[in-house]
């Protein structure tokens, strides 16, 4: 069976005002783009004519510009989960313009089966190759899965971005699995070593749902993120001492625990540490992600082997992993969000997660994802997902922001992803407060002398002399003082708590 061959704007046309849209990919990798560039203008195109034009975006986890910023600026999306970084959709959320849902991304296809976003009009799943069958398409993915399992079964119709930009070989990387439904067709996920593969490596899709084939071959929309800073060096460097503290006195066993680590310049720096820490032994990476950092490690013998649901690295890695995938294969599995962010398996692996922070405060309460408490700066992901479920729960975030002007460490979050419950480590460039087995006065002290910055800690020690004391001592008045001197005179340095206390 031959599948129709249609263009990107031909594509875009076919979708409706109010349609909910389900995309394959996580992070910007993997993600169809084609469509979407075309989509955005036929939006634009549909307002300027008087016409109502926007679509429900659902994804595995962040896009890319030409989906959720191209769109957000065009006015054209109404409904948009589980997660997003980008700055222009940022924007328009915190403009009260877009209805968003963050969740946790292991959720994500679950709450697709069970029906909380309603129908899925459409799926539009980025492939390297396709084998194109009278009663069954194999679809094989890029450089990310995400949920395109579970989209690709549900949604009403399905049109396909066949990218030549990547290689057909990425098909050696995936591991297609979808768990079955709760009760007793759920099967535990039989994965017992990180580098186990379940399922298959392409995702089956009804041809009699696939309206087209888009053929383009358009780069990853890929992130370069910021080279290491002294201060993200030495975090790195925190966290690799304290770990090997750990296994030292016999926390951690001495061939170590698969390590997972969140999107961004920390989560690269702390891996480059940890690779270069000679008393850290060979490890293993189980996690949402694998950036630069990891693939180099990887090469290297550092890292054995890997298991994540993208490569969120730059075009010239991922042309690395192209052409050297002989090897990759051997060492590297591309999953499904779901599994890769299952309760299930981080327990059993005894995942060591490491995930960045916005603030925390003295308590141990930590908050990924809004600054200020009301403005969002980006969705909470899979931090969670890992973090509540994992061997040992650790956030790294530098003490100081805006060159001293906000301190991380705050009396109170102004917003909270994950409690103190879940939270056993925080590291800072100034050092790490080790939270587990201590009580609510223990932890602050040992979070204002280790984490906070030394222009902060008098403020900090000030205000547990104030709080109303109890079992967490807090001044209802003055828990939010560093916040609202913030936004009153640009430097929580000026806090006074006497402005609180009257």
């Amino acid at each position: 069976m031959a599948y129709t061959r249609i263009t990107a704007a031909e594509a875009a046309a076919l979708i409706k005002d109010n349609a909910y849209i389900g995309l394959g990919g996580f992070t910007p990798n993997g993600v169809p783009k084609a469509v979407f560039r075309e989509l955005s203008k036929r939006a634009i195109s549909e307002h300027e004519a008087g016409r109502p034009f926007q679509v429900g975006i659902l994804t595995g986890a962040s896009s890319l510009q030409s989906v959720e910023g191209d769109m957000a600026n065009a006015h054209a999306i109404k409904f948009r989960a589980p997660f997003s970084t980008n700055k222009d959709f940022r924007t328009h959320t915190n403009l009260g313009e877009i209805d968003y849902e963050d969740t946790h991304l292991g959720h994500m296809a679950e709450r697709l089966r069970h029906g909380f976003y309603g129908e899925i009009d459409w799926a539009i799943i980025e492939v390297s190759d396709l084998e194109e069958g009278e009663n069954l398409c194999k679809a094989y993915l890029t450089s990310a899965g995400g949920i395109a399992v579970t989209i690709a079964r549900l949604a009403k119709r399905v049109i396909i971005e066949y990218n030549h930009f990547h290689n057909p070989s990425a098909k050696l990387l995936h591991d297609c699995y979808e768990p079955g439904e709760c009760g007793f067709a759920r099967q535990p996920i039989p994965i017992i070593h990180v580098g186990d593969k379940v399922g298959k490596n392409y995702i089956e899709i009804d041809p009699h749902k696939i309206v087209g084939v888009v053929e383009c071959n358009i780069p990853e929309e890929a992130r370069s993120f910021k080279a290491m800073t002294a201060e993200t060096q030495q975090m790195g460097y925190n966290v690799a001492e304290f770990l090997v503290k750990d296994m030292n006195e016999g926390r951690i066993p001495p061939q170590f625990l698969p390590l997972q680590s969140g999107v961004g310049a920390t989560g690269n720096a702390v891996l480059q540490a940890l690779g270069q820490n000679p008393h850290i032994p060979h490890f293993e990476v189980y996690s949402e992600v694998v950036q630069d950092a990891a693939i180099d490690l990887i090469q290297k013998g550092i890292i054995t082997n890997a298991s994540a649901t993208a490569m969120t690295v730059t075009n010239e890695t991922l042309k690395t992993v192209y052409d050297n995938m002989r090897f990759f294969k051997q060492h590297l599995v591309i999953r499904q969000s779901e599994i890769a962010n299952s309760p299930e398996v981080i327990r059993r692996l005894g995942v060591i997660a490491l995930n960045t922070a916005i603030e925390c405060d003295m308590y141990g309460n930590e908050n990924s994802s809004h600054i200020c408490g009301s403005k969002l700066m980006n969705g909470i992901g899979g931090s969670c997902d890992y973090e509540r479920n994992g061997y040992i729960s650790i956030f790294t975030t530098a003490s100081t922001a805006k060159d001293g002007k906000i301190s991380a460490i705050v009396p109170m979050c102004s917003h909270v992803d994950s409690t103190e419950h879940d939270v056993d480590v925080i590291v800072t460039e100034q050092g790490v407060a080790d939270l587990r087995g201590k009580g609510p006065m223990r932890r602050a002290k040992e979070i204002i002398e280790n984490c906070a910055h030394p222009d902060y800690r008098p403020l900090l020690r000030e205000y547990l002399r104030i709080a109303e004391k109890g079992h967490e001592p807090q001044s209802m008045r003055a828990a939010l003082s560093f916040h609202d001197t913030f936004m009153k005179k640009g430097d929580m340095r000026l806090t006074d708590f006497g402005d609180y206390l009257k």
